[in-house]
This record gives structure tokens, C-alpha cells and sequence, in this order.
């Protein structure tokens, strides 16, 4: 099932980081801006959290995701915050890219 908006595509690709899915996460990614592949997680790592902060979508194709997405390695809290962008082609939303506020 394809996700029907940014938001949603956002707290997929969040859940396919939890379960180690790096093929779903790259499948989800736009070609254009792809990695060939992604680093495993460090050993570890536990994903706490995700808020989603703020969404807009600025016309039919193209949206923006504000995201903190919490974890803890080695007993240290991390925060991943960051400003995604993403673009809807042929029906199918897809992760572009993303800054760091």
C-alpha cells in the first residue's frame, strides 16, 4: 500500500528505520537523491520516538515534514531533527531530501 500523503510516508519510512527495513527506506527515496545503499545502524541503537512537528503541502505534488525522531545509543539520548522534503510523482509520494534546522 502506497502512503497517501507526506505525513504518512514520514512515519513509514520511521518505522522501516525500527525494523532495520533499509530496502523500504530506499525504495521510498527519491532516484534523483538515492544512495546506493545506507549504513546498518550501529549496534545498539534504540529508536524512541518519532514527533511530527509540522506539515504542509504546497501544491499537489510537493510537500515538507518538520521531524525529531528520538533514539538512544551507548546510554546518550540523540535527537534527529530535521526539515524533509518530498515530491509526489506517477501517484507515489517519495522522500527528496532534508535539512537540518
Amino acid at each position: 500500500m502506497q502512503a497517501p500523503d507526506a505525513p504518512a510516508l514520514m512515519r513509514s519510512r520511521y518505522s522501516a528505520y525500527v525494523l532495520g527495513r533499509h530496502d523500504y527506506v530506499l525504495a521510498t527515496w527519491h532516484p534523483s537523491t538515492r544512495p546506493a545503499a545506507l549504513e546498518p545502524d550501529p549496534p545498539g541503537l534504540k529508536w524512541l520516538g518519532l514527533e511530527l512537528r509540522v506539515s504542509a503541502q504546497s501544491d499537489a505534488d510537493h510537500a515538507t515534514v518538520e521531524f525529531v525522531a528520538r533514539s538512544r545509543l551507548a546510554g546518550r539520548a540523540q535527537r534527529m531533527h530535521e526539515i524533509s522534503r518530498f515530491v509526489r510523482e506517477d501517484g507515489r509520494w517519495y522522500y527528496l531530501d532534508g535539512t537540518f534546522p
